[in-house]
């Protein structure tokens, strides 16, 4: 058979696989996998749910156990764990309102209790701290942010100061790093563009040195990489995309070669998408995989808005843009 005609060859997104191997991840629960992902557990039935919307595979999910679950994790601050037995994070919470959001159930909790919590943890300087141990990360300022746009109160924090302390994270180069002063990473310049975007403050950014930092990051296999001289990662078709997108530079990277590379990522057998072709596969790189060809408007997919990382019909119910 020729490859053009073999199924996953790298031409075809494999839907229906991808949806089992979703579906059927959370029902073994007696695998490694399951007990080794506690901690983040929210994150990734986040990343699930979000992936099978995309695929127009969401009702395959038990919404009642899966909502009920959720809720289960909210802690007496206002915030959510990672699962039942974990304490509350900016993380998780924000995992918990983007679930609850997917699901049209934001009305099942109280909402000045979340953004009381995500308002606590704002420092002095306009930082956020993750959680009550008080580990500061642009990823926590992006959470906040995102957290009380889609529950409908961004005023809960203050804004202007979480603007100056994102601003102060730029380096020379035009990425963001973790904290002032620290290595641009790609994950952290979605974090930090996007938040940008929901306080209406990209004019604070110089585009075309961001989005050239961020293009610089293909590799000669067309998938990209999170930093100079590190590998391709299936991940950062999400991070990298995203920034591009909201900044309106998605037509400056190749595109064909990058579709290319997430799809030779699949696994052909079991499903799902791996970081690299030919190593295992997770949910974390499935969602990232099928959220970057939605971006890029391939194999007929749901699309995504870049900013909050929820499919675009719900954001536009929710959030009013510029």
């Amino acid at each position: 058979m020729a490859i053009q005609e073999k199924e996953g060859s790298g031409k075809v997104l494999l839907k229906d696989k991808h949806a089992d191997y979703i579906a059927s991840f959370e029902k073994n629960k007696e695998s490694f996998e399951f007990y080794a992902t506690e901690h983040f557990r929210m994150s990734g039935v986040y990343w699930g749910l979000t992936a099978m919307h995309l695929l127009g595979r969401l009702d395959v999910m038990d919404k009642d156990t899966i909502l009920a679950w959720v809720l289960s994790c909210q802690r007496e601050d206002g915030g959510f764990g990672g699962s039942e037995r974990h304490d509350s994070h900016l993380l998780y919470t924000l995992s918990a309102v983007q679930i609850l959001a997917l699901y049209g159930a934001l009305d099942r909790v109280n909402t000045d209790r979340i953004l009381s919590y995500v308002s606590s943890l704002q420092q002095e300087d306009g930082s956020f701290a993750g959680d009550s141990w008080g580990e500061v990360d642009t990823r926590f300022s992006y959470c906040a942010l995102s957290c009380c746009s889609l529950l409908g109160d961004l005023q809960a924090v203050n804004v202007p100061q979480a603007v100056s302390y994102i601003v102060s994270c730029h380096n020379i180069d035009g990425g963001f790093g973790c904290t002032a002063g620290n290595e641009s990473h790609a994950g952290q310049v979605f974090c930090c563009v996007a938040a940008l975007h929901i306080a209406g403050a990209l004019d604070r950014l110089d585009r075309d040195l961001t989005c050239w930092w961020l293009c610089e990051r293909q590799t000669k296999s067309g998938g990209l990489n999170g930093r100079p001289e590190k590998l391709q990662d299936v991940c950062y078709s999400w991070w990298c995309l995203t920034a591009l997108s909201i900044l309106d530079r998605l037509h400056w990277i190749d595109r064909d070669a990058l579709s290319s590379f997430i799809l030779q990522c699949q696994d052909e057998e079991r499903g799902g998408i791996s970081d690299r072709p030919d190593d295992m596969v997770d949910v974390f790189h499935t969602f990232f995989g099928i959220a970057g060809l939605s971006l890029l408007g391939l194999c007929d997919l749901e699309p995504i808005d870049p900013t909050y990382a929820l499919p675009v019909d719900i954001v536009q119910t929710l959030v009013q843009k510029e």
